[in-house]
């Protein structure tokens, strides 16, 4: 029997929670464990219940969902979250991904699109919605590296490490790498957790995001 993907709610609209609970219960490899009203009580869930994906909303009262990314981040960093929320500004966009979301998903979209992405981020695929990706790519534009600060980010990774910078930077799985470099998936988690030792990061989504920003994402 397949394994179901854990999911918590992080959203202040029970109206809202209610229909994401029935939406995500026909899904045979979902189960929802848990649902939450505010950033203190999801955190308390989630570290409770290790879910293997949280569904957060940015605008809460009490702690931001920007604050909750952060102390998620450093508390439970194999937890994928996905913000989904009602804000289509690049800078929340961006700043979310930096905090160690795994994904940014408008409330208007469609339900599979939503599914899927649940799917994706389980997988440690970066989950971006479509109309947000040239939003995305104008705020690190307008946020881009000197040169300098690019090639001194260079020197601290090995050529291996470079590459699969270079993959995550185009939302590559940790699947896709290996088979990209003929490497196994094992190794590819190893080069992984070696770049974020030496960027200081704290997600897979955050090496993409750090890769784009400082121009390491170009062969």
């Amino acid at each position: 029997m397949t394994q179901k993907i854990r999911i918590l709610l992080i959203d202040d609209h029970t109206l809202f929670r209610s229909g994401m609970r029935l939406l995500l219960k026909r899904q045979e490899d979902f189960q929802v464990v848990a649902e939450a009203a505010d950033g203190i009580e999801g955190l308390k869930r989630a570290r409770e219940l290790q879910p293997d994906v949280i569904l957060l909303d940015l605008n809460m009262p009490g702690l931001s969902g920007l604050e909750v990314l952060q102390i998620l981040s450093q508390d439970i960093p194999d937890c994928a979250v996905i913000v989904l929320t009602v804000s289509e500004e690049g800078d929340e966009l961006a700043q979310a991904l930096r905090n160690g979301a795994q994904g940014y998903l408008v409330k208007n979209i469609d339900a599979d699109v939503l599914v899927e992405g649940i799917r994706q981020a389980a997988r440690g695929e970066a989950v971006i919605d479509h109309g947000m990706t040239a939003k995305l790519v104008d705020q690190f534009r307008s946020q881009a590296a000197a040169p300098a600060s690019s090639e001194a980010q260079r020197n601290k990774l090995t050529a291996r490490e470079m590459q699969v910078t270079q993959l995550l930077a185009r939302g590559a799985s940790n699947k896709v790498i290996a088979r990209e470099l003929d490497v196994s998936e094992s190794t590819v988690k190893i080069h992984v957790q070696n770049v974020l030792k030496k960027l200081n990061l704290n997600s897979r989504v955050q090496i993409a995001v750090y890769a784009v920003e400082h121009g390491l994402d170009a062969q």
